[in-house]
């Protein structure tokens, strides 16, 4: 992020069409739908069509552990511009995704040390546009509203990388000017603490 600037937002764990286009309007640069089953904010296929109709920002299908096909299908169904990859993802995986089609490739790092952080962009490199940085809880993978607690030189590895930073967990509205001066991301990523209860 430059000196200066604000941050990209992303809302991720959209379920319902009216939140996606709420999100929207009030101007959400990414929508992220949980593509993958069996998560509390998981959206079949179908769904997913419906939750991002009608909306300009772009698409982030998040998917965990998918192969090849089903993440281009998930992608495509979406219309997504990125790939969200958010589980133990092979490096192959990345690589064929990257030549399958045209979207981006964020991975997702549970962080519980730098070298988290560090071994994903050596690992994966050339072939992801993002790296998302999230703390780490065991048996969740993101979602947890967990809040990241990294030395600010963690992320230095990444940013000297090229790739875009997305800090996700925990952040919330009153939260999340902190985490921006501490890290300066490129993208805030935003779930349940922008999540009403219902």
């Amino acid at each position: 992020m430059l000196p200066g600037s604000s941050p990209l937002v992303k809302i991720c764990g959209l379920t319902r069409n009216v939140d996606a286009r709420f999100a929207d309007e009030a101007g959400a640069d990414y929508l992220g739908l949980i593509m993958t089953e069996g998560y509390e904010r998981s959206v079949s296929k179908d769904v997913a069509a419906t939750v991002v109709r009608g909306v300009l920002a772009l698409k982030v299908a998040v998917t965990v552990n998918e192969s090849v096909k089903n993440n281009a299908d998930l992608a495509d169904a979406i219309g997504a511009s990125i790939i969200q990859l958010h589980g133990n993802e092979s490096v192959a995986i990345a690589r064929s995704l990257k030549s399958a089609g045209d979207w981006s490739i964020w991975k997702a790092v549970r962080a519980k040390t730098s070298e988290d952080v560090q071994r994903v962009v050596e690992d994966f490199g050339e072939l992801i546009d993002g790296i998302l940085v999230e703390g780490y809880r065991d048996g969740a993978i993101g979602g947890s509203g967990l809040t990241l607690e990294l030395d600010p030189d963690a992320l230095t590895v990444a940013k000297r990388s090229a790739l875009s930073v997305v800090l996700a967990g925990g952040l919330t509205p009153t939260s999340v000017a902190g985490a921006v001066a501490r890290y300066s991301p490129d993208v805030v990523d935003v779930s349940s603490g922008v999540e009403v209860k219902r």
